[in-house]
């Protein structure tokens, strides 16, 4: 522990460029100050500080060993945060912006209450691109590549887009062979809320080959009435896997043009940047990776 106190004693009149400002800053008297700087010296046999009665600097070798030292102190500081934030249950509000996908994480997030009842979920379903810093979000489940260096992010999952339509609506329109016969069809769309553009339907295409402009049947912002429309027959939806899987299993819904669809997504989980994030938002971290794509 003395030599610790050294550490501190001397990067602290590094900082301050005074033995009596470190002492003032540390409380305790200049003469402990000075004396504390002795032993060290003594104890690593180098001279750290050119002194006089007028000023004191760092000599080469004091440059060096204050690197040094200002790291043996941040990593005590780390540890000693790390040990202090394990042993504290996560509770407290969670402030948390995810896309529109209730079906995908709402029986999570049930369980997550079940298994961290003193944490308080505030959640706020939008695609809207918000700021997590300056609306104060805890975190923030996204799809896409992560744009912002304030925050850190982790992998949740992958996901592929398909294209979808009912048994009955296929019997009675035809089953599209082609991408360009999907220009006979009833098309249900998705439209970005922060944009207003609808969402492009991955289709493949030849280098020269003109997009195709899709009729549009129905404009909605969500998933869960797309999938309700296709159900129903009326007409053909581009939607992520993990909503559709169930109906895919019991042929409610089929794949239409599967060998000209090619899209994959991600789902990140983002939060910001800090060498402690607290335990409420590790303890949601780590429960949405371990669950969110699990078989």
């Amino acid at each position: 522990m003395d030599s610790l106190n050294g550490f501190t004693v001397f990067v602290k009149i590094a900082e301050t460029g005074s033995i009596v400002a470190a002492g003032r800053s540390l409380g305790i008297s200049a003469s402990a100050v000075g004396k504390s700087l002795i032993r060290l010296e003594e104890k690593i046999g180098v001279r750290l500080f050119h002194r006089n009665t007028r000023s004191i600097n760092l000599t080469a070798e004091g440059i060096l060993f204050l690197e040094r030292s200002r790291r043996i102190l941040a990593e005590i500081e780390a540890a000693e945060m790390e040990l202090s934030q394990a042993i504290k249950s996560p509770q407290g509000r969670l402030r948390v912006s995810l896309p529109l996908v209730s079906s995908l994480v709402l029986p999570i997030l049930g369980d997550f209450m079940q298994e961290y009842p003193e944490i308080e979920l505030d959640l706020d379903f939008t695609d809207r691109l918000v700021d997590v810093i300056e609306e104060g979000f805890d975190a923030v489940v996204r799809t896409g590549i992560p744009t912002d260096s304030r925050l850190k992010a982790s992998k949740l999952g992958t996901f592929r887009q398909l294209l979808v339509a009912s048994p009955a609506y296929l019997l009675q329109r035809g089953r599209p062979t082609v991408p360009a016969d999907l220009l006979k069809h009833s098309c249900l769309h998705y439209r970005f809320s922060h944009s207003g553009k609808l969402e492009k339907w991955p289709l493949k295409t030849t280098e020269n080959e003109p997009e195709l402009q899709l009729p549009i049947s129905m404009i909605c912002n969500n998933i869960e009435t797309r999938v309700c429309f296709a159900l129903k027959g009326r007409g053909i939806a581009c939607l992520p896997d993990f909503s559709i899987k169930e109906l895919l299993n019991t042929n409610q819904l089929v794949q239409v043009l599967p060998e000209f669809v090619d899209r994959t997504g991600v789902f990140n989980i983002l939060w910001p940047a800090s060498k402690h994030p607290s335990p409420k938002v590790r303890a949601f971290v780590n429960f949405l990776s371990q669950h969110m794509f699990e078989k």
